[in-house]
């Protein structure tokens, strides 16, 4: 484990987690929880943005790893990475409702940044985002990401990504070089 003076301890997931990560990651992203911080999806998005199974699927597949940020013996922030080549892929990223605003955000990327360089030897870090979402796409390009243009369809009418609520939605994809 590696622990910050100041920050949160960071680990990776194990399968005694799925439901606590689960509940989390449905905390930032849906629902009236949601809206306590600033990533809701809630009005474009409704029904589920993970479950278990997703979860696990993260967790046991090779080459992919979800890493988790710990306060005080719980699971406050959390983040996929995914060794793709010369390439990770961030993604699942969420942070409890209560703590956004706060830099904790700020502090899992970074960790997820450096962990993907000094682990797998990447040069730039990947990620997509729904096109839709200026404001946080904002966020990651204060933090160094670059809008590529490069967009992919949503996955309309698999309800395991949510049920949309606009007919507009595109992932964009982000990347940051990480040298």
């Amino acid at each position: 484990m590696a622990t910050t003076a100041t920050g949160p301890t960071f680990r990776d997931a194990s399968h005694a987690d799925v439901d606590e990560l689960v509940a989390l990651i449905e905390s930032a992203y849906r629902g009236e929880s949601s809206r306590a911080g600033w990533t809701t999806e809630a009005d474009i998005l409704q029904g589920q943005r993970t479950d278990p199974q997703g979860v696990r699927e993260v967790i046991e597949s090779p080459g992919s790893r979800l890493l988790t940020a710990e306060r005080d013996g719980r699971i406050v922030a959390c983040c996929q990475l995914e060794h793709r080549g010369t390439c990770a892929y961030f993604g699942m990223f969420a942070v409890s409702p209560a703590l956004q605003g706060a830099g904790l955000g700020r502090t899992v990327l970074a960790e997820a940044e450096r962990q993907a360089r000094e682990t797998w030897g990447v040069t730039e870090m990947h990620m997509t985002v729904i096109s839709v979402r200026e404001e946080l796409i904002a966020w990651y390009e204060r933090r160094g990401y670059r809008r590529t243009g490069r967009m992919t369809p949503f996955p309309y009418g698999d309800e395991r990504f949510g049920i949309p609520q606009r007919p507009d939605l595109r992932f964009e994809l982000l990347v940051k070089p990480l040298v």
